[in-house]
C-alpha cells in the first residue's frame, strides 16, 4: 500500500495531495482547493507571486483607453528592464541561477509568477527569507519555495506548439521568452563577467540604467523612511 500511494503522488489518481500545485507550484483554486497543497520546506526553486507586468496587459491612456505597445516594443521591454535585471539581480545577490522562467499567463494564480530554479538549496533559501523584506517597482514582493523543478510537467504542450485554445486562461504554465541573444548572454559561459561590467558601468554613469535599476528595487526599511 505505502508503495502503490508513493507511485500515485502529486498525479491525477492522488485523491489526498493537489497535483496542480504539485507539478506549477500554484493551483486556480488556491486555499479552496480540497486537497492537500504540499508547501516544501527545502526546493532549488523560488516562485516570486504576481511580479510581472505585461505592458500589452496593464498599459491604459490618460482616459482610461487601452494603449497599443507593439510586439518589438514590449520584447525590448521585456529583456531589458525586467528578464536581465530580476536574473542578474538573483545571481549576484544570493547565487547561480539554472533556469529562469516567467509565466505570461492571465489566471489569477499564475499571472506574473517568477520562477527562478538555482544551483544549490541554500541559495533559493537565502532568496527566498531576503525577497519577502524587498520590494521592486513599487511593489513588495512575495516570495515562496516552490515544488517545481521539471518545467517540462509545468509547461502547456498545447501552446508551445501553437495550439492552445485556452490562451491566458490556461491553467498550465505559458512561459514568456526572451530573445536568442539575450539568452546567450545569461546562460554563456562568461556571463558573470559581463553582466557585473555592464552594470557596474551603468551605476558609475554609463548611461544611467544603473541608477534606474537601483530605483527598482530596495528593501521594507528604505520604503518605510527608516534609511
Amino acid at each position: 500500500m505505502a508503495e502503490y500511494l508513493a507511485s500515485i503522488f502529486g498525479t491525477e489518481k492522488d485523491k489526498v495531495n493537489c497535483s496542480f500545485y504539485f507539478k506549477i507550484g500554484a493551483c486556480r483554486h488556491g486555499d479552496r482547493c480540497s486537497r492537500l497543497h504540499n508547501k516544501p520546506t527545502f526546493s532549488q526553486t523560488i516562485a516570486l507571486l504576481n511580479i510581472y507586468r505585461n505592458p500589452q496587459n496593464s498599459s491604459q491612456s490618460a482616459d482610461g483607453l487601452p494603449c497599443a505597445v507593439s510586439d518589438v516594443e514590449m520584447q525590448e521591454h521585456y529583456d531589458e528592464f525586467f528578464f536581465e535585471e530580476v536574473f542578474t539581480e538573483m545571481e549576484e545577490k544570493y547565487g547561480e541561477v539554472e533556469e529562469m522562467n516567467v509565466c505570461d499567463n492571465l489566471r489569477d494564480h499564475l499571472v506574473g509568477n517568477v520562477y527562478v530554479k538555482f544551483r544549490r538549496e541554500e541559495d533559493a533559501e537565502k532568496a527566498v527569507i531576503d525577497l519577502n523584506n524587498r520590494w521592486f517597482n513599487g511593489q513588495p514582493i512575495h516570495s515562496e519555495l516552490s515544488p517545481v523543478t521539471d518545467f517540462r510537467e509545468a509547461c502547456c504542450r498545447q501552446y508551445e506548439m501553437g495550439e492552445c485554445t485556452r490562451g491566458g486562461f490556461c491553467n498550465f504554465m505559458h512561459l514568456k521568452p526572451i530573445s536568442w541573444d539575450l539568452r546567450g548572454e545569461l546562460y554563456g559561459c562568461r556571463r558573470k563577467q559581463h553582466r557585473s561590467l555592464s552594470r557596474d558601468l551603468g551605476r558609475r554613469g554609463g548611461g544611467g540604467r544603473g541608477r534606474e535599476w537601483d530605483r527598482r528595487w530596495s528593501n521594507d526599511q528604505e520604503r518605510s523612511g527608516r534609511f
